[in-house]
């Protein structure tokens, strides 16, 4: 690892983490009505209360932010360049899905991205993987919650054609 000063790791660790939650923020922005339209679609009887979804991807935010970091520690973007490009793709495809499920009503379009989501995580926690273990092992519950999600995802969206297209 290159010898960053303490001042400088902190500052990369809050640009690390605006970015993520910036990506949530994004999304956010096309989830404002989703309570109210998630609870108004057919659901299966597994599916999650919506006052679920808030804590669980502020966590899962807050650990993307870390891991980018750690690997950002590791010899900065020009050195990583591979891993932190997979990154922001992924967190792009990631906002993207809540404009798609939420904001469009498109269930398909958001099926597919949420699909092309996952490869993107699991790209990822490989290259994060082989920069710094803990980087990618910090991902994990990201791809374990968005496997999950892909499932729910298309459950809901074979539930509500008339809705969900």
């Amino acid at each position: 690892m290159t010898t960053l000063s303490k001042q400088k790791q902190f500052f990369g660790l809050v640009v690390w983490l605006v970015i993520s939650f910036t990506a949530s923020a994004i999304g956010a922005v096309a989830s404002i009505q989703a309570r109210s339209f998630y609870a108004d679609l057919s659901q299966p009887t597994w599916a999650p209360p919506g006052s679920v979804f808030g804590p669980v991807w502020t966590v899962l935010y807050a650990l993307m932010g870390i891991a980018a970091w750690l690997v950002w520690r590791e010899g900065g973007f020009r050195k990583n360049r591979t891993a932190l490009l997979l990154f922001l793709v992924q967190l792009v495809v990631n906002a993207l899905w809540s404009w798609l499920f939420f904001a469009w009503h498109l269930g398909a379009y958001a099926f597919i991205d949420i699909i092309i989501l996952w490869f993107l995580i699991v790209a990822t926690i490989v290259t994060f993987w082989r920069v710094q273990s803990w980087a990618g092992a910090l991902l994990i519950p990201y791809v374990l919650w968005v496997s999950f999600a892909a499932f729910l995802n298309y459950t809901v969206w074979q539930l509500n054609p008339q809705i969900l297209g």
